[in-house]
């Protein structure tokens, strides 16, 4: 499905919104990274990976279905050879064994359940790690039984982030599909703001709906997460619900939202003021304005998220708002609208080439109402490339 670009009533013409039901990355791709995570489970001293959160099933074999689990073990060279102990593995339930044979086509499959203790029967001798954020306490009791009681010599191993790690940097792939998913987003707002949608005796929750339902029809798969829409003194609430208020004159109205397009989220926040705004609105959007591009500035390779995260902070704690700013600046975005790296505080996490992160500073006075603007961008060797393409001027709408 394609959507030509337009005008948007802010001078910059948004781009095109192209959705394909094709899967977002070939078999190559994932082979790839496969290999790439292979590496990783090498250098970490151990000598196979079970993989059960299914988000990185999903990147590292496209399969997109709810039950999953995949062994990863460090000496395959996926090409055909050695025995089945040495090959990498998928294994999913009989629900999806048509849907697993299309998805993945180039791993031998187990079809059986659970799918966990499934694959671990089949892990070769040695240290096995399993992926400790995404295990329930019983998952690890059935895995335990397993180990101790097989046949052969197995040690469990809790490993943190080994795939969430190599997720972090975008491959060409991944980065289209978020641009594709922040276009849907842009020309949803544009066509929300084109048909009155933000107007006074509206409610949050019709504004809310009404986004999300033209993401759809732009040819997202779901809104990234739940939309916030938040209207006046609602507005002030970081993470504010959609109720049955309703929006009025002079309010600032927040929209923080985002489409799924291919499994890849885009993440954007716009704040409007509806109607002549009052001097105090026009001066912290300004501010919140001026701390957004000090934060896009440092997002280069080498910055730390901390200081990404002071250069966005210190402008607003310098303007006396500091208390006000009460979140991160930002995180990475991709199959999941929150990973890594973050932007915050005390973050070690140091940025490379092909990141894809949001910039998010915001000002909250209870009572009163709140500005965020927030971008989804992807780091590149000259700075941060922008994504979300919707201006962030100050917009009042009469």
């Amino acid at each position: 499905m394609m959507i030509h670009g337009t005008w948007s009533p802010w001078g910059r013409r948004l781009p095109s919104v192209v959705v394909t039901d094709d899967a977002l990355v070939a078999t190559g791709t994932h082979a790839r990274r496969r290999a790439r995570l292979r590496g990783a489970v090498a250098r970490s001293g151990i000598d196979a990976l079970l993989v059960t959160d299914l988000i990185n099933i999903r990147y590292l074999t496209g399969f997109t279905g709810s039950n999953a689990a995949l062994l990863i073990v460090a000496s395959d060279s996926e090409d055909g050879g050695g025995d089945a102990a040495e090959c990498t593995q998928f294994c999913t339930d009989g629900r999806y064994t048509t849907q697993s044979a299309q998805e993945v086509p180039d791993l031998p499959r187990v079809i059986e359940r659970p799918c966990d203790v499934a694959l671990l029967r089949r892990a070769p001798e040695g240290l096995i790690g399993f992926e400790a954020r995404a295990v329930s306490v019983a998952d690890h009791m059935s895995m335990l039984t397993v180990a101790n009681d097989g046949p052969r010599d197995i040690e469990l191993v809790p490993m943190l982030d080994l795939v969430e790690g190599l997720r972090a940097i975008k491959d060409a792939g991944e980065i289209d599909a978020l641009q594709r998913a922040c276009a849907v987003a842009d020309r949803a707002l544009e066509d929300l703001i084109e048909a009155g949608g933000l107007r006074p005796g509206r409610t949050e929750r019709q504004v809310g709906l009404d986004l999300d339902q033209r993401m759809r029809e732009l040819g997202a798969s779901d809104p990234s997460f739940e939309t916030i829409a938040a209207a006046g003194a609602n507005s002030a609430i970081p993470h504010h619900r959609p109720t049955d208020a309703v929006l009025a004159a002079g309010d600032f109205v927040k929209l923080d939202f985002g489409a799924a397009v291919d499994g890849y989220h885009s993440d954007m926040t716009r704040t409007v003021v509806l109607t002549a705004p009052a001097d105090w609105q026009r001066e912290i959007y300004l501010l919140v304005e001026r701390a957004q591009a000090a934060g896009r500035a440092a997002c280069v390779p080498g910055a730390t998220g901390d200081e990404i995260d002071a250069a966005a902070r210190d402008v607003i704690t310098d303007a006396g708002y500091g208390p006000q700013f009460s979140h991160g600046l930002g995180h990475g975005v991709g199959l999941q609208i929150h990973e890594a790296p973050s932007l915050a505080r005390d973050s070690a996490s140091i940025m490379v080439p092909d990141m894809c992160v949001t910039v998010e500073p915001g000002v909250y006075l209870p009572g009163r109402g709140g500005v965020r603007i927030e971008d989804s961008g992807v780091i590149r060797a000259d700075g941060y490339h922008v994504l979300t393409q919707t201006s962030k001027e100050f917009r009042v709408l009469a």
